[in-house]
């Protein structure tokens, strides 16, 4: 009797959890007010400044202690790679990367720097039912690993492709992308390791919404050399990170068919189902396990007894 009790509680409990769940979904559709953060601050980077030097990527790198790259920094060469219709991408040993365009009508090459853009509604946030990330009132979007479970779904929330996973350490997996060098500069008033090392001022650090106003100055003082666009500005909610560009955006690997609103609103119903999962899952294997295992057990006395007087 005790086993059969324990049994339909634990089935009780599942079914309980598995609708409390479903009924507790968030709904496709809801309001949602953007979050201020008046202090936030922000990085303007302008394409036509940069000249691919890749001082921001060894920057960054000895920031942050990563190892040392394959190729040294002043080899140029990686940009051939670009050639072939293939773009650098960050991962776990280069939290930035520069990207190399040659396009028609353009004397000189255009360049891209990459790295994560911090948004102001960061769907990666979104995506973590743990909670493992944060958006500081500064403007950057860190990490934490001890609280991480690997389930990666903040890669795949992302719209701009950037968490990346450590895959070569077995014991310690985690995500790894740019944390805006908010430990060591950024929560201490200072700029990003890259930006101060931009020789040709192609990064310029400050307060994000005076940045905006920055950035609409240049498109206006010099009417065509500029998209009129600031991108980062709206895209996904908007990012701390924001750009000027002599050529439109996609030609230099933005995506620009992104929505102004959060991407928070879109993934809301992904989220619902990773709770759904964890719990549905579980209570469907028990079912099935109880199931079979009764199927398995011999009959007591009493119920041969139940059975033979029907």
């Amino acid at each position: 009797m005790p086993e059969k009790t324990t049994r339909r509680t634990a089935l009780k409990t599942g079914l309980a959890a598995t609708i409390a769940t479903l009924f507790l979904r968030p709904k496709a559709g809801e309001s949602h007010q953007l979050k201020k953060y008046p202090k936030s601050m922000g990085v303007l980077v302008d394409l036509g400044r940069c000249v691919g030097c890749r001082s921001c990527e060894a920057a960054c790198n000895a920031e942050q202690n990563l190892p040392p790259p394959e190729r040294p920094f002043t080899d140029l060469d990686v940009f051939a790679e670009n050639e072939h219709g293939q773009q650098r991408r960050t991962d776990e040993n280069r939290y930035t990367v520069v990207n190399r365009y040659e396009l028609a009508g353009q004397e000189h090459p255009l360049f891209r720097k990459v790295q994560c853009n911090h948004c102001q509604e960061p769907a990666c946030l979104s995506s973590c039912f743990v909670n493992a990330y944060t958006k500081t009132p500064e403007g950057a979007v860190i990490y934490d690993p001890d609280v991480c479970v690997g389930c990666r779904t903040c890669m795949i929330a992302c719209p701009f492709y950037i968490p990346a996973f450590r895959y070569s350490s077995a014991f310690s997996p985690r995500i790894q992308k740019c944390v805006f060098c908010y430990d060591t500069r950024l929560k201490f008033g200072k700029p990003p390791a890259c930006v101060e090392a931009c020789p040709q001022e192609a990064l310029l650090f400050g307060q994000r919404e005076e940045l905006i106003k920055i950035g609409r100055r240049r498109i206006e003082e010099n009417s065509g050399k500029y998209v009129d666009h600031i991108y980062g500005e709206y895209e996904a909610g908007g990012t701390s990170w924001l750009y000027l560009s002599p050529v439109p955006f996609d030609q230099v690997g933005f995506n620009t068919e992104l929505p102004h609103e959060p991407i928070l609103d879109s993934v809301k119903n992904f989220l619902g189902i990773v709770p759904m999962v964890l719990t549905i899952w579980p209570a469907l294997f028990a079912g099935f396990h109880l199931l079979a295992t009764r199927k398995e057990q011999p009959r007591t006395t009493s119920e041969q007894g139940e059975e033979e007087s029907r």
